[in-house]
């Protein structure tokens, strides 16, 4: 059974699968641009994570959180190559599952297929939600109020009233929403309606999907621009770039004010803001030059955005106080308040951008979702119904309905903040498997016009690496080492106290453990293997990203994979293709 959990689909099989004809024949449509790529990942990335949960990230870390910025772009620029090889490579739907069942086998295929449902369909569930508030908000300034039972969602309102919430929207959601049955009917309606379009379109076509994303980006980043340069200009013209240097509890000035722990802190909504590049791969079936125009598209919505980033954290420090920004859902649109910049008429831009934004999001990821099912079920994984292609609009129509659903569905019983860490660490899941996932594929020869990642030996580079880290980080802090391996919490008053578990205090330490021994584990194998240094920092750096997770991020990811785990051996296993071809063998064996 060992065997069978890890069997590997051959690349030649997988491209068969996958209708590699330029032409399409009965699969997808190629249409696809590298312009249309590189905007679809602008679309993806630059959205809910810039207008939401950036204020997030910006009160945890203070101005210091733009070196998580810069951390985080590397790992995604590293894991972006690896994408871009895997592509390249294999040109079909299906992103980081189709590499996985390339490399890791079919066990983890399904593991990372399961994880991209967190990241995709769940993911949108935020979007959605972002998306709501932003569009009430823009009605607002036209004088146009939709009730707040129809505009939150219950669990938020329920959340504010158990926990004494001074959030007056949600507070009166609850007490002024009709009663039917003994039950409140409060729901986010807008961001149903909202899913319900998208969902439409995506089943509509690509080729809609495509020029609607196409003026959205344009409009988004002109108004983003704005942004930058009028809230750059007013932080310095207001002499105000002492905020980049606030004042920490103690009275000390520094560009991180809650030290670089602060800044680890905030690593759920600065990564959720770069969740999206990697859905540019999902639409390798649909690209007229899979081989080289994807690899290109990725690499350059990731560098474009991660400027755009850098420059808005840099505003958004620069004109308020980072302590101002707690809980601060729409962080573009409040330094523009009267309390602040004073700048009216940028509230009413910012919220256009927003819904702009959001709305490209919702597009991307809801077009990436159905085609990840359908590569799945293209494997016997999933139900046959799941690959059907639409006869006249040539969309994956069942699993995009589906998608639908499970976006919409949960948007009735969900909340903001508990979709937001149950995404990022699923497709931080994920990245490390697809950077590990290069360092098992064979190395090939260059073939013109394709891309091929850079091979740079890591035997003794990522060695190297790892030990000056492990010196640094000993320097920057003498006991660091011997702290964290010291399970000795008698100095912590929560836990003498009975306030925390042992597993609450212990897990920072258990989670940076498990990354330093791995990193001289991969060291050694690098050392004895050759391996190439980029997917080595690819994987080390994603690695590093998980250690910020909290003890709740992994029990909720660890129960989805559970669950995930039980529908494979219940049916994929079985149904699987490959599964069938080796019963089918082992049958004609037995008879011979």
């Amino acid at each position: 059974m060992a065997n069978s959990l890890f069997r590997t689909k051959k690349i030649e099989s997988i491209l068969s699968q996958g209708s590699d004809d330029p032409h399409g024949g009965g699969g997808l449509k190629r249409v696809l641009t590298l312009r249309d790529l590189t905007f679809f990942g602008i679309a993806a990335i630059l959205g809910a994570g810039s207008f939401s949960s950036l204020g997030g990230a910006v009160f945890h870390g203070g101005p210091g959180v733009v070196i998580l910025f810069v951390i985080t772009a590397i790992a995604c620029a590293f894991t972006a190559f690896c994408y871009s090889e895997f592509a390249s490579r294999i040109p079909v739907a299906g992103s980081a599952y189709t590499y996985a069942y390339a490399s890791f086998g079919e066990l983890f295929a399904w593991i990372i297929g399961w994880a991209l449902i967190m990241e995709y369909s769940i993911g949108n569930i935020y979007v959605a939600y972002s998306w709501s508030d932003y569009f009430t908000s823009f009605l607002d300034k036209v004088n146009l109020h939709i009730p707040e039972y129809l505009s939150t969602s219950y669990m938020e309102a329920k959340h504010a009233v158990e926990g004494g919430s001074t959030n007056a929207d949600e507070l009166a959601a609850w007490s002024k929403a009709p009663v039917i049955g003994g039950l409140r009917i409060i729901l986010d309606l807008p961001a149903i309606v909202i899913n319900l379009l998208i969902t439409y379109l995506v089943y509509r076509g690509v080729r809609e999907s495509r020029n609607f994303s196409n003026v959205m980006v344009l409009l988004k980043l002109a108004v983003v621009a704005l942004i930058i340069l009028v809230g750059g200009y007013l932080v310095f013209s207001h002499g105000l770039t002492f905020n980049w240097t606030p004042a920490n509890d103690t009275g000390v000035k520094s560009f991180m004010p809650n030290g670089f722990g602060g800044v680890m802190a905030a690593v759920s909504g600065v990564f959720f803001a770069y969740i999206g590049f990697d859905a540019v791969s999902v639409l390798a079936e649909e690209s007229k030059n899979p081989q080289r125009d994807l690899p290109k598209g990725m690499i350059l919505s990731l560098v474009v955005c991660t400027i755009i980033y850098i420059l808005l954290t840099l505003v958004l420090t620069g004109a308020v106080n980072y302590r101002n920004f707690d809980g601060i859902g729409d962080p573009l649109a409040f330094i523009f308040e009267k309390e602040n910049l004073n700048v009216g008429w940028m509230q009413f831009f910012v919220a256009i951008a927003a819904v702009i934004a959001m709305t490209s999001v919702l597009l991307v990821f809801q077009m990436g979702q159905p085609r990840i099912w359908m590569s799945m079920s293209r494997d016997g994984l999933l139900p046959p119904v799941f690959q059907k292609i639409h006869s006249k609009y040539k969309t994956p129509s069942f699993a995009t309905i589906i998608t639908g659903l499970v976006v919409g569905v949960p948007i009735l019983f969900t909340d903001k903040t508990f979709v937001l860490d149950f995404t990022s660490i699923a497709t931080l899941f994920a990245f490390v498997l697809v950077c590990g996932g290069v360092l098992l594929i064979p190395r090939r020869e260059k073939e013109q016009g394709r891309f091929h990642i850079p091979y740079i030996s890591g035997q003794f580079f990522f060695p190297l690496i790892v030990a000056g880290a492990m010196v640094t980080a000993q320097s920057l802090s003498r006991n660091y080492f011997s702290e964290l391996f010291n399970f000795d919490f008698s100095g912590n008053d929560d836990y003498v106290k009975g306030k925390i578990s042992f597993m609450d205090a212990a897990t920072p330490n258990i989670s940076l453990v498990i990354f330093w021994l791995s990193a001289v584990l991969l060291a050694i194998l690098a050392f004895i293997k050759k391996y190439s240094l980029i997917p080595l920092m690819g994987l080390i750096t994603c690695m590093y990203l998980l250690t910020g997770m909290t003890k709740s991020n992994w029990a909720w990811f660890l129960s989805w994979l559970l669950i995930g785990l039980i529908i494979y051996f219940l049916y994929g296993y079985k149904k699987s293709k490959l599964a069938v071809i080796e019963a089918a063998r082992q049958e004609s064996m037995t008879r011979f």
